[in-house]
């Protein structure tokens, strides 16, 4: 047998101390390593780690502000604010959206409009992450929802505080309405610099004065520390442990206004069906008493988000109750703009107040004939019966002898063509004809030149001029307070609803016009003859109080050189508008008012009894008839001048 080999027992051992010390370098290297991260986290990297877990424990929550009151002079409450449980959704929490709707749908109601309305919402709010669902949640509906939220991420429900417009379409243009914050909110908050007021924000104004002050009516944003469990959930409890002290949030201011709710309400119900404009004007401030847009809207469908339904049945109507005709609305003065022009004549010394022309119905200019309302014509008139008569003629001839751009300058001063500056957004600027304006507005150089017939069109406030009927209540309220001139404007005091202090708005004259008093007096004497013998007289007989007034009828469509205007054989929607401007008490107004209905055909039959019952709620307080038990001003078979 061979010798066995023997093991090299000093060469294992060897080897055995060569892996130990390695494995015991790693061991140590490891342990090394560790220590140092643990150095690192525990140590150097404290405060950001200990701020991190305190950010996972601790989430600041904004606390909205009450908004403000919007009141009337009176006090009455315009717009005003209430609690709310809301089902809102987390759709980035949701995998299912269709799936969680239509189970919750087994638990509380979710009409098909709620289900239009949030798809509406997910559409125009592409940045939002939170919406409702179902907003004012019954007591019943959010204990169900509260026993069952834990089968449902994303999922909760919240307070809400909601806006509401306790008297519905009643001065609807004027105070306007909130609606969700879109992209184009966004983007003016942040050039505002509000970005952090705002931070929990869902709401702002859209139009109105709830838009215009917006600033004032949103307050100032709270906030406070709460703590959270793993799954996001506010913690209450008394083992909470204390968080920073609450930052309350500050309450927006309330609008008092000048407006007169009452008188608003009866200006919109002596438009009966019709639609028009109405804007009154205390004539020495400036303040706003009514503003009528007829027809008008509910403003608390938009609180929500409008559902399609109730969008396309505004939006489509052929009476376009979103259009805010007193502000945005364009028309043509009609007659009512012949005062202007006598003034101006006078002012011009382009006619006395003796001087008389003879009307035979008609103004022939080249090969031109304009006609008179009245086929016969007036006769011999001088400028006061021109006013009190509604002559066109008068105004024919009396224009052929001014140039277009001596009377846009005159015109001009009464705030014609130009916005007035009152305190809401969207006032449209109107036309007031000139040769630079033609100039501007037509790029055929055909067409940029100014004719003189067209001139003619203008002395009765037809062609080219239009107008809105704010325009025209500035200018009879600047007529009215001898030619002085006030900013119009709704609000009267902006008050701090914590300590009471008001900040009032100061009425801002903004021009004197310089007018001679013997030519104003003048003026407004023969607007006086309009309501006492003239074409307003029907609609005043029995007044109480001396008013002046001018009546108006302005063209929708132009006529052919031998047709005759027939209202009924017209379209209504291409009738004539009726127009009217008055104010009262005639020696020292305390109202103006301008009146428009559209489509209504003469002055003195649609426009001129509006003007009248309002006058007399607000000078007498007298109650308005309904529509159905007034009888016409005019008779249908009246020759119907103005």
């Amino acid at each position: 047998m061979g010798v066995a080999e023997l093991k090299n027992i000093r060469r294992e051992l060897h080897y055995f101390q060569v892996r130990l010390g390695v494995a015991g370098a790693l061991v140590l290297a490891a342990f090394v390593i560790l220590f140092a991260r643990f150095f690192y986290l525990q140590i150097i990297q404290h405060q950001y780690y200990d701020t991190k877990a305190e950010d996972n424990r601790i989430a600041i929550m904004p606390i909205q502000p009450n908004r403000g009151l919007i009141l009337d002079r009176n006090g009455v409450v315009l717009a005003r604010n209430y609690s709310a449980y809301t089902l809102e959704l987390t759709l980035s929490k949701i995998a299912d959206l269709e799936g969680t709707i239509d189970a919750l749908a087994q638990l509380v109601d979710v009409q098909p409009r709620d289900r239009r309305r949030f798809q509406k919402l997910r559409e125009e709010s592409k940045g939002q992450d939170n919406l409702p669902l179902r907003t004012r949640l019954t007591d019943e509906e959010v204990a169900v929802l509260a026993v069952n939220r834990y089968r449902f991420p994303g999922v909760d429900i919240k307070g809400r505080l909601f806006r509401q417009y306790p008297l519905g379409e009643l001065a609807s243009h004027v105070v306007g309405y909130l609606g969700r914050i879109d992209d184009h909110d966004v983007e003016r908050i942040e050039e505002s610099d509000q970005a952090g007021n705002y931070k929990g924000a869902d709401h702002i104004g859209k139009t109105g004065l709830e838009q215009s002050y917006e600033q004032a009516l949103h307050g100032t944003t709270g906030f406070e520390q709460v703590e959270t469990d793993a799954s996001g959930r506010i913690v209450r409890g008394a083992n909470v442990r204390n968080v920073a002290p609450r930052t309350s949030p500050k309450p927006g201011n309330n609008l008092a206004l000048t407006l007169d709710i009452r008188l608003q309400e009866a200006a919109e119900r002596a438009f009966g069906p019709n639609r028009g404009a109405l804007v009154a004007i205390e004539p020495s401030t400036g303040g706003i008493l009514a503003f009528v847009s007829k027809p008008g809207y509910d403003p608390n469908l938009f609180i929500d988000g409008i559902d399609p339904a109730n969008w396309d049945a505004l939006n489509n109507s052929p009476d376009h109750p979103l259009n805010n005709r007193a502000l945005t609305g364009l028309y043509p003065p009609g007659s009512t703009f012949k005062p202007y022009m006598a003034l101006a004549a006078l002012e011009l010394g382009k006619r006395t107040m003796t001087q008389t022309i003879f009307d035979p119905g008609y103004f022939i200019f080249g090969n031109n004939r304009f006609r008179d309302d009245k086929a016969d014509g007036h006769g011999h008139v001088d400028m006061y019966k021109s006013i009190v008569v509604s002559c066109d003629t008068y105004y024919y001839m009396l224009a052929s002898e001014i140039d277009i751009d001596i009377i846009a300058q005159f015109i001009g001063q009464f705030g014609f063509g130009a916005k007035t500056g009152i305190d809401v957004e969207g006032e449209f600027v109107g036309v007031l004809p000139s040769r630079e304006w033609k100039v501007k507005r037509f790029k055929n150089p055909a067409q940029q030149k100014w004719f003189p017939g067209e001139t003619i069109s203008v002395g009765i406030g037809q062609g080219y001029n239009s107008y809105t009927p704010l325009q025209l209540a500035q200018a009879v309220a600047t007529l009215a307070n001898d030619g002085v001139m006030y900013r119009p404007h709704f609000v009267d005091y902006i008050q701090n609803p914590i300590t009471g202090e008001r900040t009032t708005v100061e009425p801002q004259p903004i021009k004197t016009i310089p007018l001679q008093a013997k030519n104003l007096e003048f003026v407004k004497r023969a607007m006086v003859g309009v309501n006492k013998e003239g074409t307003g007289a029907r609609a005043f007989v029995g007044a109480a109080y001396v008013s002046a007034g001018k009546t108006g009828t302005a063209q929708v469509i132009a006529l052919k050189r031998d047709e005759k205007y027939s209202e009924a054989t017209t379209a209504e929607h291409l009738r004539d508008h009726a127009l009217f401007i008055a104010f009262a008490p005639a020696e020292k107004p305390t109202i103006a008012l301008a009146v428009l209905v559209e489509n209504a055909g003469f002055g003195a039959r649609a426009a001129a009894p509006v003007a009248r019952q309002v006058l007399d709620f607000y000078l007498l307080g007298k109650d308005i008839k309904k529509p159905a038990e007034r009888a016409p001003a005019i008779a249908p078979d009246d020759d119907g001048d103005d």
